[in-house]
């Protein structure tokens, strides 16, 4: 008898731990990383394992993603020459690039620095923006096989967008198994995060056990830079962009956005959960459907201010802490490159959390002390991936109300 029930007793606790948000269950496994550092410091460490685990399938799935996601999205891009889509995908550009400039000067203004495991770590920081250059056009040209084995993101990067220009001219069927591959991709990498919880609950453990609660201070400043980053590009940048193409006040349509599609992508943490809403806001603000009914789905997967604000901060963050001084044009590019990984950021939740290591190429950070900065964002991904879907989503609206407003005044 007892043979019998304990299978369903254990798939009925199985069930119960699996209906548990993913953000609940990152909540308790930080608390319990904290409350076993401080009470069982020893066992704690022994619980790095864990996050160290984490950590390299992250380092496992997070190549082979951005190449199959760049290139899937490209060949499966559909024209639509009715729509007036340029005026909104040029506002989602440049809100997408203007809020990775933000983020470095933030970073500029308040330097995040943080605890990493430095052994073994390998960092060949250029001398100058000629040197980036000169090492951007070595890693676009390397050999796809080897960027993938390596961890070179750039050159993945370059290889995702040619393949994706080269398979949109292939049949139909192509660019499905494209697509299904692309998919099929994605669910591993949410089966990774899925594993996220225990990974965090090792490497809290482990960080509090060994270097005391000022990584804490460490979090808390880090995700301070961040909400202040995304804050200023939505109460202050967008409104500026929305007041010179419509000439009224920006706020009533800013704020409108914020609270009913902001506030359910905050909670939702998917753009593309959140497309239905913002649809339906679209209906409410009297926009023209033909527009926003391509426009919206579209800046689901284009327009991430939020994303390009998280790479940007993290990436510098893991400068910092190499003591790689960063000069104003290595910098600017960086917002550049930040703004392009971001375009291809991933659907799951902290998608863009896996483009940091492509930014680190830059300042030629390797992918094991890139991961570790990419398990951290995992770790403040709570409050983070939050504000950044809600920054991401409520922009779509914003920028294809304004777009929508001088489309017909012009026309």
């Amino acid at each position: 008898m007892i043979s019998e029930t304990q299978p369903i007793e254990n798939t009925s606790l199985f069930k119960k731990i699996k209906s548990i948000n993913i953000i609940n269950q990152i909540v308790i496994a930080i608390i319990l990383g904290v409350l076993l550092a401080v009470v069982a410091p020893d066992t704690a460490k022994s619980l790095s394992m864990l996050g160290s685990l984490f950590v390299n399938a992250l380092k496992a799935v997070a190549p082979i993603l951005v190449l199959i996601l760049v290139a899937s999205s490209i060949a499966n891009q559909k024209a639509n020459s009715d729509a007036n889509l340029k005026p909104i995908v040029g506002l989602y550009l440049l809100g997408t690039i203007t809020a990775a400039l933000v983020a470095v000067g933030m970073s500029f203004i308040f330097p995040v620095h943080l605890t990493l495991d430095l052994a073994g770590a390998v960092a060949n920081p250029p001398k100058g923006l000629s040197e980036v250059l000169t090492t951007l056009a070595f890693k676009v040209v390397d050999n796809p096989i080897n960027a993938l084995a390596t961890g070179n993101f750039i050159g993945i990067l370059a290889w995702g967008l040619g393949l994706g220009f080269a398979l949109k001219k292939g049949s139909d069927s192509t660019k499905v198994m494209v697509h299904d591959f692309a998919e099929a991709v994605s669910s591993i990498v949410k089966i990774v995060i899925r594993f996220a919880p225990l990974g965090i609950l090792g490497l809290v453990a482990n960080t509090i056990a060994t270097t005391g609660f000022s990584a804490l201070g460490e979090f808390s400043h880090l995700v301070l830079v961040l909400l202040s980053s995304m804050l200023i590009i939505a109460l202050v940048v967008n409104p500026i962009i929305v007041f010179v193409i419509m000439r009224k006040n920006p706020y009533p349509l800013v704020l409108t956005c914020l609270k009913e599609s902001g506030i359910t992508a905050f909670f939702t943490r998917s753009s593309a959960a959140n497309i239905p809403v913002n649809m339906e806001l679209c209906k409410k603000l009297d926009l023209h459907e033909d527009t926003y009914s391509v426009s919206i789905p579209l800046g689901a997967t284009v327009n991430m201010a939020g994303a390009a604000i998280t790479i940007t901060v993290l990436t510098l963050a893991a400068a910092n802490s190499l003591q790689i001084e960063v000069d104003f044009g290595t910098a600017i590019l960086l917002s550049v490159i930040a703004a392009v990984s971001a375009c291809g950021a991933s659907g799951v939740a902290g998608g863009s959390l896996l483009l940091i290591p492509l930014a680190c190429g830059l300042f030629g950070i390797n992918s094991d002390i890139a991961m570790q900065v990419v398990a951290i964002g995992f770790i403040i991904g709570v409050i983070q991936d939050s504000a950044e879907t809600a920054l991401n989503s409520s922009t779509d609206v914003v920028f294809t109300a304004a777009a929508s407003h001088h489309i017909t005044k012009n026309l």
